[in-house]
């Protein structure tokens, strides 16, 4: 699946029911561009997504669906503030560190979404204290 916003081929990945309305379209799947950090509904997911496409650090099992989606909502902390404290609330509590994950993601380049990652995870700090 490509990117609708720069093209490049997206990670799709199942959206557990409990955060599917989260999702774009409340899908059961969906897809995070590794490029722009851009977030879509998919018709299917693989049964191994590969986040690591995204980053390194991006964790896998249990955290890796909450944190793509809250990544993927990152560009209005305004709209998904709820959403956004669910799902990272969701995946500290499955083992990962969001904010390491974003602090990796902006440290490893290569990474161009729409609005200054960096900003953002210092938003994020304050959100969730």
């Amino acid at each position: 699946m490509e990117c609708p916003d720069c093209g490049a081929s997206m990670v799709a990945f199942d959206v557990p029911p409990a955060y599917r309305e989260h999702a774009p379209g409340s899908s059961a799947a969906a897809a995070l561009c590794p490029s722009c950090l851009a977030l879509a509904s998919a018709e299917s997911a693989p049964a191994d997504p590969r986040f690591d496409r995204i980053s390194d650090a991006f964790p896998t099992g249990e955290a890796a669906p909450p944190l793509a989606l809250a990544v993927g909502l990152l560009d209005s902390l305004a709209l998904h503030r709820s959403a956004l404290e669910e799902l990272l609330g969701a995946a500290e509590r499955a083992g990962a560190d969001p904010l390491l994950v974003l602090d990796r993601l902006h440290a490893q380049g290569g990474v161009d979404p729409a609005f200054d990652l960096d900003r953002r995870r210092f938003q994020l700090e304050q959100l969730l204290d």
